[in-house]
């Protein structure tokens, strides 16, 4: 059975009618006042941005809360640094010297701190998901309340020793070692 002429007139006039709704409302929108233009960069890009002269001996530097997204950190010098709040993606900290750094809050997702010396290092409350400590120097680091996969939380609990300075709290007792 093939549609009348009557049914496609109200389709079309159904159609004309969202149209001219649809016409109505950009001219609303485009007799509006116009504000400055807002850019938003993307977070991949802020941190390329700053990481173009990042220094390799930032130890001692207060970097609370900076971003450091899919950086190359292989080596660097971040002893008694304050990276509280930090924000580490992907980020590569393979041999880097932590000693006595303040990562609490931090969040470091999929990075990867394989041979890094973190002796004395606080990681309290951080959110260390995918992250990967293979070789790492943990004596007398402090992981209370810290998120970390189960199997680098039993891997960190086999070598885990040692008291934090400053917190007092064992390092198997903060990584919830049995």
């Amino acid at each position: 059975m093939a549609p009348s002429f009557q049914s496609f007139a109200a389709i079309a006039r159904r159609a004309c009618g969202l149209l001219g709704a649809l016409l109505t409302l950009v001219m609303l929108w485009a007799a509006l006042p116009v504000g400055p233009a807002l850019a938003i960069t993307a977070p991949e890009l802020r941190a390329q941005r700053s990481f173009q002269d990042l220094d390799p001996d930032l130890r001692g530097r207060n970097l609370q809360q900076q971003e450091f997204l899919k950086a190359s950190m292989e080596g660097f010098d971040l002893r008694d640094a304050d990276l509280r709040g930090a924000v580490f993606n992907a980020t590569d900290l393979r041999q880097a010297d932590l000693r006595g750094a303040d990562l609490e809050d931090v969040v470091a997702f999929a990075t990867r701190f394989d041979g890094a010396d973190l002796r004395g290092t606080q990681f309290r409350n951080a959110m260390l998901m995918q992250s990967r400590f293979r070789d790492a120097q943990i004596e007398g680091a402090d992981f209370s309340d810290a998120v970390l996969d189960m199997p680098e939380q039993k891997a960190l609990c086999a070598r885990a020793s040692g008291r934090h300075p400053v917190t007092g709290v064992t390092t198997s007792e903060s990584l919830g070692c049995r």
